[in-house]
């Protein structure tokens, strides 16, 4: 299956993330550490252009409701740290239904960034089968964590999760 292309432009305390393609449990290690690398280089305001973002599986939001959360306790300047710019309305009903909405900024039309960025190629870290199931658990963790409404959603994948991780574990 066919992951989601993450190209990204940084500027001073400024980082613009455009997703393009399937934003799904296989891109969404590469993700989350992309997220990380920048948070440690002291990224504060961050923008996701999903104006090319054809779909956006639990795994995916799981990991970026995270680091919504995570960037919304550090204390985000005016509101949200995370602004999502051009959310297809599947997307934004997904926000919505999983309770994740008022973690973000939504925004719509043409991005306007400033002239000082850089473009920076974010390098894929492989992720193996184990590190694709530890990050879909987590993402489930959290959206779990996030709104109790999606326990019932998410438990069994939860728990089937687990016992991959935990078998993966024990043959490596």
């Amino acid at each position: 299956m066919s992951s989601a292309q993450l190209s990204v432009l940084v500027g001073k305390n400024f980082a613009c993330i455009k997703i393009a393609g399937r934003a799904n449990f296989a891109s969404s290690p590469d993700f989350k550490t992309l997220l990380n690398e920048l948070v440690q280089k002291s990224f504060g305001h961050f923008i996701i252009d999903l104006s090319e973002c054809v779909l956006m599986d639990s795994t995916f939001l799981g990991v970026l409701a995270g680091f919504g959360m995570k960037l919304n306790l550090k204390g985000a300047p005016v509101g949200p740290g995370v602004e999502l710019h051009n959310a297809t309305a599947r997307v934004s009903d997904l926000l919505e239904n999983l309770g994740a909405v008022h973690l973000f900024k939504l925004t719509n039309g043409t991005l306007q960034l400033p002239a000082d960025l850089k473009a920076c190629t974010p390098e894929s870290i492989n992720p193996s089968h184990e590190q694709i199931a530890r990050t879909s658990l987590e993402a489930h963790q959290t959206l779990m964590a996030m709104n109790p409404e999606n326990v019932a959603r998410f438990k069994d994948v939860a728990q089937f999760l687990a016992e991959d991780l935990k078998s993966l574990e024990k043959s490596s």
